[in-house]
């Protein structure tokens, strides 16, 4: 350190892991602060990862540092195993090599970042050192600059706002000043405990982790981006963010925002280039401070390599706008990716065609400098509108093939000459392969991240049937991942107009608003086409909208175009469905059932890979929807069927109480084979009867209307019990291969004058009644006989029972007594238990507890059906 005197020095070693890396720097930055020296502190934390991460990952030899301090400043050495390598010959320079490489960027950022540095060689290890000298400055100044002329200073409003946001650690704004108040319209109460991503408009992509929750956790971080205020608009910032941590060691992130024009309040200066001490490379040109950022290093992904090259562009150019647009597949349209000092309007996803217009200036494909854009409007449409007169456009171009166009524009016109095209078009050369590999990556990782959206997404709507159910599922699929609000109408038939169905959107305060704007406009045309096409009647009506909303808030609106007795959708409303809306066809067995909306806030457009990623979802959702309409239709006409397989209601019958429970297995699409009825035959006389046809579907739901029909027919003829059960066993026999088995309880019911009742009952296969009396006993009342359907010359009985006051009749189907947990089943006896404990309650009563029995039982659902008829006599009153 030459004559310096060194005050402290601090060393540790490293093995040849990945994780020494991380290790060093961490050590770096520790020895660093604990010195006082957080001015040089990131710069040697870059400076020693680049180092280190030659000896322990390039090299694969452990690494040693050493941190000398003195009164100036620090001096780090770096040194490894492997001294096998060239010495620079001390007469010519050193080719460091390209910041693309990863080989050698260690030295350039040396030259970049340090004040001087050097290369050591002995016979077992080589040592790189770097001096960071601190800050020559009056006791109390940080930093400094020369003195500027007035008109040299940078722009600003009369009024410089500065808004300190504090994030805790998981993302949600904890603290939010008044000038932030002024500038984005929120007061703090309104956006305490919110994430700054519900604010902050920097877009999310399915597969790639860029965003701002991740720049939040970063030590540092510095760039452009943009905050929704509450009027809807995005406001474009400058922001500044510092990681920190309280006394309790809570860490949190303190961002310092600023409007975009104003950045020079904020952003860092530019750092000189180095000099170079004996061992090292001497003196040369100085380094294009654009092109030492973007190898020093570029950042790993395409969002921030693009936004650091356009605030580069134009630093370097002393602009006041920039921007980079990405050349589609055909290269037919440029997508603008990344801007700085132009309107949010100009900032993602929105097109411009390549050929503008004729000749060579005004296509992307060649260098280009507009000394006044007023003199041909419309030269670059980028620019339109946008108080910009001078611009130089360069493109980006990989093995001849046109990838891109960086530009840079000023207020001012005159502003850029030829010289400027060839400094931003070395400077575009440099960077075209790296934005193309980056842009290529982020494809990939969007095509994993689709695959597996798509995945989940299938999974999703192929795990319900239930058509409102998977309508919510398409929207919550699709907001807020791929749009920020979305809506779904739907089509019953050729002849229906589209419904709107449902509405969603990522603020849940703004759905009824949206719900109330679009139901006030003709839908979407039906249009069968594939593919996503935007549909502007949303914004225009919301503009609308918006327009005489404020004219009646002024006093100035006319009475012919007043809505109703409503105000209408308000400003909010109107902001959200103020950007680019599309509509997708649902198109399922080649007919439109409807069309799937998506949407974006004011100024904000669609990047093309979402849109293709929305249509494959558009696909997928419409046959899940088409299933779950054919599905509910099923459902709606087999529930039709088996209500009309069972009787509208119970017939009052003279001093007998009658309850019946019914319960349906499975989802309610398969029409079951259970059934009971009740019915007068005549004055005083009531048949009734429980039964159980095999199987479930159309079939079974045949022989059941043709039991329960024939049954009131019979009886009302005057056949017996015997009778028409026989009669009723013929016609199943004459139904050939579409016969069922039948088992069939079937009875007559006269109640007395003394109270009782008396039945005549046959049991054709079905489990017997049980008689509980007043005593609490159980027994059957009938005995077993053969069931329907099988044979053809049945003889059948029927038997006699009385009823005396407050006796029970129970009668239910298989489904009661077969339920069954593990080997376990309830059977007759354990029926006739349950039946014990109902002694003295009504007939409601006694069914509601056996169903209850019977559910306890298991804990899986029932697996049959379930049918119990309760009559009971009721006791005498003294």
């Amino acid at each position: 350190m030459g004559s310096s005197v060194i005050t402290a020095r601090a060393a540790a070693g490293f093995e040849p892991q990945g994780r020494s890396v991380a290790t060093a720097r961490s050590f770096v930055r520790d020895t660093l602060q604990g010195w006082g020296f957080g001015d040089i502190v990131d710069d040697a934390v870059v400076l020693t990862s680049e180092l280190v991460t030659n000896a322990v990952v390039h090299a694969g030899t452990a690494a040693d540092v050493l941190c000398l301090r003195s009164d100036g400043g620090v001096r780090i050495e770096v040194s490894d195993r492997y001294p096998e390598r060239e010495i620079p010959v001390q007469s010519s320079a050193v080719n460091m090599g390209s910041p693309d490489r990863e080989g050698g960027r260690g030295l350039q950022l040396c030259a970049a970042l340090a004040g001087r540095w050097g290369v050591e060689y002995t016979p077992t290890r080589k040592k790189v050192w770097f001096r960071l000298d601190l800050p020559e400055r009056p006791v109390g100044t940080r930093t400094a600059g020369p003195s500027l002329p007035a008109d040299l200073l940078p722009l600003a409003d009369g009024r410089v706002r500065v808004a300190v946001v504090q994030i805790d650690r998981g993302g949600s704004i904890a603290a939010w000043n008044e000038d932030a108040e002024e500038l984005f319209g929120y007061a703090a109460e309104q956006v305490t405990g919110k994430p700054l991503t519900d604010l902050a408009a920097w877009p999310h992509t399915p597969g790639t982790s860029t965003g701002i929750a991740e720049a939040l956790q970063l030590s540092r971080w510095e760039g452009s981006y943009g905050i929704r205020g509450a009027h809807g608009r995005v406001i474009p910032v400058y922001a500044s963010h510092l990681r920190v941590r309280d006394t309790g060691g809570e860490p949190s992130t303190v961002c310092l925002l600023v409007r975009d024009h104003e950045r020079a309040v904020l952003q860092t200066p530019l750092r000189p280039t180095a000099t170079t001490d004996a061992g090292g490379a001497p003196e040369g040109p100085s380094t294009d401070p654009f092109e030492v950022f973007i190898g020093s290093p570029a950042p790993d992904d395409l969002d921030g390599l693009l936004q650091r090259t356009v605030e580069r562009a134009r630093d370097m150019l002393d602009g006041d706008a920039a921007f980079l647009l990405l050349a589609t597949d055909d290269e037919t349209e440029l997508e603008v990716r990344a801007s700085t000092g132009l309107p949010s309007v100009r900032q993602r996803f929105a097109r411009v065609p390549v050929d503008a217009g004729p000749g060579r200036y005004g296509s992307a494909r060649m260098p280009a400098v507009h000394d006044d854009l007023t003199v041909l409007p419309g030269a670059v449409p980028l620019l339109s509108n946008t108080g910009m007169r001078s611009v130089v456009t360069v493109p980006l171009k990989v093995e001849g093939r046109l990838t891109g166009s960086l530009g840079v524009a000023a207020e001012a016109p005159g502003r850029y000459s030829n010289e400027e095209a060839l400094r931003l078009q070395f400077a575009a050369d440099r960077i075209a392969l790296a934005v193309e590999s980056a842009r290529l990556g982020e494809l990939e990782r969007l095509r994993r991240g689709s695959l597996s959206f798509l995945v989940e997404a299938s999974d999703l709507l192929a795990g319900t049937l239930d058509r409102d159910q998977t309508l919510a599922l398409m929207a919550q699929m699709t907001v807020p991942t791929l749009a920020t609000w979305c809506a779904v109408y739907t089509i019953a038939d050729q002849a229906s107009e589209p419904y709107l169905s449902y509405v969603l959107h990522e603020d849940e305060e703004l759905i009824d608003g949206i719900k109330s704007l679009l139901s006030k406009i003709p839908p979407p045309d039906p249009v069968p086409t594939p593919g996503a096409r935007v549909w502007n009647a949303p914004g225009v009506a919301a503009h609308q909208a918006a327009l005489r909303t404020s004219m009646r808030s002024l006093s100035l609106g006319d009475s012919h175009h007043r809505i109703g007795t409503t105000i209408g959708p308000t400003l909010a409303t109107a902001s959200a469905v103020g950007g680019e809306t599309v509509v997708l066809p649902l198109v399922a067995r080649n007919r439109v059932i409807g069309m799937l909306t998506l949407g974006k806030p004011s100024d904000e457009h669609f990047r093309q890979e979402i849109l293709e990623l929305a249509e494959d979802l558009s696909r997928r959702a419409a046959l899940a929807l088409d299933n779950a309409r054919l599905y509910s239709e099923r459902t709606a006409i087999s529930q039709s069927l088996q209500r009309s397989l069972l009787p509208p209601g119970l017939p009052h019958v003279e001093g007998v109480e009658v309850d019946v429970i019914y319960r349906a297995a499975g989802e309610g699409n398969e029409v079951g084979g259970d059934f009971y009825d009740l019915f007068p035959i005549r004055d005083g006389a009531y048949g009734f009867a429980i039964g159980d046809v095999c199987g479930t579907g159309p079939e079974a739901a045949a022989v059941t209307g043709l039991a329960r029909h024939a049954l009131r027919l019979l009886a009302r003829e005057g056949f017996g019990g015997p009778a028409v059960l026989e009669r009723l066993n013929s016609a199943i026999l004459d139904e050939g291969a579409r016969s069922r088995f039948l088992t069939l309880l079937y009875g007559e019911l006269w109640p007395q004058e003394d109270g009782s009742a008396q039945l005549k009952v046959v049991c054709a296969g079905h489990p017997l009644p049980l008689r509980l009396r007043q005593d609490g006993t159980v027994e059957p009342a009938a005995e077993p006989q053969p069931l329907l359907g099988v044979m053809e010359d049945l003889e059948l009985y029927e038997q006699t029972v009385t009823l005396d006051p407050g006796d029970v009749l129970l009668c239910v189907t298989d489904g009661v007594t077969e339920r069954r947990e593990g080997t376990r089943m309830l059977g007759d006896d354990g029926l006739a238990d349950v039946l014990t404990t109902c002694t003295g309650l009504t007939a409601g009563a006694v069914a509601a507890r056996i169903m209850r029995a019977v559910e306890r039982f298991a804990s899986d659902a029932p697996s049959d059906d379930m049918a119990i008829l309760a009559m009971r006599v009721p006791g005498l009153h003294k």
